[in-house]
């Protein structure tokens, strides 16, 4: 086995030149005016991208006062932000995810140290004024919540990771948490989603690697990853293989791959450089291309994924001198075709408070359209709804053509359930009866949310007072009135 390491680590770096249309993929940036400039891109030290993008809209968490923030800015709309440019602002702490909903564009989900996960929708064309209200405010964590995911295939299922180890699966039909996961022993790092979203593969901080089959929370396969320490994970398509990122004993980064049925082992294992900073994966299905991205690093890496050997054949690197402090992904429709464009990132550039789109192009000189480098792909129609997933059904997305399919409006329509004020309870335990504070800003929110809900009941207290008197004296006066009648 060591020595059939060596060879695969030789043969993806010093590649045996093998046809592949992608070979020349390369990276090209965005002029200047077509960069987002004067964006105050969050300083917060969270491994996170910060930025999340879709056809429609920009997305990235700032940096504020007071509270959590982040501006949306339509995709058409780049140049200098103005300085006083509407804020989505209505958590109490630090925003540290948010998430597109894939089937409706105007709908995107956050989460925050403030514990909840909220719900936005964003009015055609952006914003014109602060949005504090948001559609859905998700309370069931105990601690700050770190992580979300929008299910890939079916509409109205969100996924949620906190720092109280919990999964938690949300219904927004019914605005409710329907399924806590609770087989982590540490912090979740990552969640990522086989195509059809029937398992879940999560990287922990307990160093284990786990595949979980979401509805029942049963962990299928588990890996103990002690050499390989891991930080990232992704699916890899239909291929039934997991590919993480991480670092080795001696503190190298590393990639790895995984048989997605049978965990106890790497496939491969390869070592990537000495550089400290997170590997972010990121896998396009369509190409079977997978790029690598360092936090703080100014490169992108990408590779081409087979199943035989050497499974990660190097293509190439695209080089900036610009670190990245996260990066935003265009879905497949929102890219332009006709220049041959596969893949776009949004790069966050905190020193120069610019985002700068990266287009990954295959060099073609015909101007027809590229059916090879396009196939059919995952498409902004919903498979099944929120109830047809929970039931047991699974469905693998509904696929378009960028050919004919990539301007064809958006008929999914979210609705905001009518939500009751009730304890919610989730595999036996009420989530929202109160949770021991585990720290002072914690103890101090408890304290200060409990003394508006006294405030709340004291006023509602001394409004009935009032009514009751009233009712009283209308009721003395009915019966004074009663006996002069008769």
């Amino acid at each position: 086995m060591e020595c059939h390491y060596k060879d695969t680590c030789k043969m993806s770096w010093r590649p045996t030149y093998r046809s592949s249309k992608f070979r020349n993929v390369y990276g090209k940036v965005a002029n200047r005016e077509h960069c987002f400039d004067g964006i105050p891109i969050t300083k917060n030290v969270h491994d996170n991208h910060f930025c999340a993008v879709n056809s429609k809209f920009l997305a990235v968490v700032t940096e504020s006062a007071g509270g959590g923030s982040f501006i949306v800015i339509p995709v058409s709309q780049s140049g200098r932000l103005d300085s006083h440019h509407p804020k989505v602002c209505g958590h109490n702490g630090n925003v540290l995810d948010i998430k597109w909903n894939p089937f409706c564009e105007n709908i995107i989900a956050s989460c925050s140290e403030d514990t909840s996960v909220r719900v936005w929708e964003i009015p055609e064309g952006g914003l014109r004024r602060n949005m504090m209200e948001a559609v859905l405010e998700l309370y069931g964590h105990s601690r700050r919540v770190g992580l979300i995911e929008w299910h890939p295939t079916s509409s109205g299922i969100l996924f949620s990771a906190g720092y109280d180890y919990k999964i938690l699966i949300w219904n927004l039909e019914i605005g409710e948490p329907v399924k806590m996961i609770d087989c982590h022993t540490d912090v979740i790092l990552s969640m990522s989603f086989n195509t059809d979203g029937s398992l879940l593969a999560t990287s922990c901080k307990d160093k284990k690697l786990r595949v979980i089959e979401p509805r029942s929370g049963r962990v299928l396969q588990q890996a103990s990853c002690k050499n390989h320490r891991v930080n990232r994970v992704v699916f890899l398509g239909n291929m039934k293989r997991l590919l993480t990122t991480g670092v080795s004993r001696w503190n190298t980064r590393q990639i790895a791959l995984w048989d997605q049925e049978d965990l106890s082992m790497p496939i491969v294992e390869e070592d990537i450089d000495g550089l400290s900073g997170l590997l972010f994966p990121f896998y396009d299905a369509d190409t079977h291309m997978l790029y690598l991205a360092g936090k703080g690093d100014g490169n992108i890496r990408y590779f081409e994924i087979t199943t035989e050997k050497p499974y990660i054949q190097y293509l190439m690197e695209f080089r900036s001198p610009a670190p990245q402090k996260g990066l935003g992904v265009m879905p497949k429709h929102g890219l332009d075709v006709a220049a041959c464009e596969v893949y776009r990132f949004y790069k966050l550039v905190t020193l120069k408070g610019l985002i700068e789109p990266i287009s990954m192009i295959v060099p073609r000189r015909s101007d027809t359209y590229q059916e090879d480098i396009y196939p059919m792909t995952a498409g902004t129609e919903p498979a099944l709804s929120a109830s047809e997933w929970l039931s047991g059904i699974d469905r693998d997305p509904v696929l378009m053509s960028l050919k004919d399919g990539y301007h064809r409006p958006n008929q999914v329509v979210f609705k905001v359930p009518v939500k009751e004020k009730k304890s919610v309870v989730v595999n036996g335990i009420d989530l929202l009866e109160n949770v021991p504070p585990r720290t002072e800003n914690e103890l101090l929110r408890m304290f200060f949310r409990q003394q508006d809900e006294l405030r709340r009941l004291k006023e509602e207290l001394t409004t009935k007072d009032v009514r009751i008197r009233q009712l009283e004296l209308e009721l003395n006066n009915l019966k004074n009135v009663s006996p002069n009648n008769a």
